[in-house]
């Protein structure tokens, strides 16, 4: 009985410890935040933030200034990482990868307004089908993808505030509310090849709901804020977090890399969760050097540091928790990047820059089938991707995620039949 307990004892602490470093990381966020900005600024730019639409591409850099995006970012992810401990979950690939796309998110789309209706919504479901909200919540924290049709209702039309926001909260309420079962459903499709299932589920759903709306007259309006100027800064703050996480993760993991070999090996196909698999220190270090190659590819390609690129940045890394490593990465990036030199576009347009990041969704094909596949579907994917933000009106966050499931669920039988043939 004791040794029961003194392995207990061990894994809440080990939990605890996990807890205490994604509060570090989402503190510094805060910290860095004030840094930057003076309390005036800051607070008169997450106002400003929460009242506007933020339809893709709203870079809340440029919307209430550096250090309101910093702050909204990371007091959100303090909240949620309150809610997960408060729930007690276990903290695994998939906390450090929900947390790290709530971070990146909210610079550009998620904020301490909107995210609510949709989690509430998820949490109406749980309560409906009488099983716990621990049970849903990653789907709630996926879900905010689609917060941005909370302001959009709210904010832009033109309709009686009365009814704008009556129709806001319920428009956001059931969304989260069927969240759950498509999205359970919609996996099969892609067969877990699209990391971003929950993007490809707010994808069709958006696509419903804007198709609806045009039908009354109401237009999402389109927006581009895109900053430029901030690379030095950024890159310093980036570059220092995903640095520390290595060395964190090297110091917990008895000063070693033991078992980060092992994460290359997996295929990342979803449910790849790292932590559960190999362990947390070298899942943490697996985290840093996604960050890193993902900075750094911005940076190579002369591309600019901001909102929806730190967005994607983060998405990079914390998915390195939960099927993504360079080894899967790699290939994605290449594919974008010959995509671009041979199509009309430049390979550090924003739409571009956004298709390499978050087009790692598709990283599981490649370490699946081989690097060379996932090269092909990152080609289709930056073709894709450019073309389906008009369905959802740009009120899904993770049109990438939309893109990569299509694009997945056309590519892999095709993959599966060929590589049938050759055996």
């Amino acid at each position: 009985m004791k040794s029961i307990n003194s392995i207990d004892v061990q894994r809440k602490k080990a939990n605890n410890i996990r807890y205490m470093i994604m509060t570090l990381f989402a503190l510094s966020l805060v910290l860095f935040g004030f840094f930057v900005d003076t309390p005036k600024e800051i607070f008169k730019g997450v106002y400003t933030i929460l009242k506007e639409p933020d339809t893709l591409i709203t870079d809340y850099i440029g919307l209430g200034g550096m250090g309101a995006a910093f702050v909204n970012s990371g007091l959100l992810t303090l909240i949620f990482l309150y809610i997960l401990y408060r729930l007690k979950i276990n903290f695994n690939g998939a906390t450090i990868a929900s947390l790290f796309l709530i971070a990146g998110f909210a610079f550009f789309g998620k904020n301490l307004f909107n995210v609510w209706f949709i989690v509430i919504g998820v949490y109406l479901y749980s309560r409906v089908q009488k099983e716990k909200f621990s049970k849903y919540i990653y789907i709630a924290l996926f879900g905010t993808a689609i917060a941005p049709f909370v302001t959009e209702i709210m904010f832009s039309t033109t309709a009686p505030v009365l009814i704008r926001v009556t129709l806001g909260v319920l428009v956001g309420l059931s969304i989260g509310f069927i969240l759950p079962p498509l999205s359970s459903y919609l996996l099969r499709v892609h067969q877990g090849f699209n990391l971003y299932n929950i993007g490809f589920t707010c994808g069709m759903i958006g696509t419903i709901f804007v198709s609806i709306f045009k039908s009354y007259g109401f237009l999402p309006n389109p927006r581009f804020i895109w900053t430029t100027g901030n690379n030095k800064i950024l890159s310093i703050y980036l570059y220092l977090i995903f640095l520390f996480m290595i060395g964190i993760g090297f110091y917990l993991n008895d000063k070693s890399f033991k078992n980060l070999g092992n994460i290359m090996n997996y295929s990342g196909r979803l449910v790849a969760d790292f932590v559960m698999l190999e362990g947390f220190p070298p899942t943490l270090i697996n985290v840093g050097i996604n960050g890193i190659i993902a900075t750094s590819y911005v940076l190579l390609v002369r591309g600019d540091l901001n909102g929806p690129t730190m967005g994607g940045i983060l998405t990079v890394a914390g998915f390195g928790g939960f099927g993504k490593h360079p080894k899967n990465i790699l290939p994605i990036f290449l594919g974008v990047l010959i995509g671009a030199l041979t199509k009309i576009w430049s390979i550090n347009d924003p739409a571009i820059l956004l298709a390499a990041l978050f087009g790692t969704a598709l990283a599981p094909i490649a370490g699946e089938f081989g690097w060379q596949y996932g090269v092909i579907a990152a080609f289709i994917h930056s073709s894709v991707v450019l073309n389906v933000g008009v369905l959802h009106g740009g009120l899904n966050l993770y049109n990438n995620g939309f893109a990569a499931g299509i694009v997945a669920a056309i590519l892999v039988p095709i993959i599966e039949a060929f590589r049938k043939d050759e055996i």
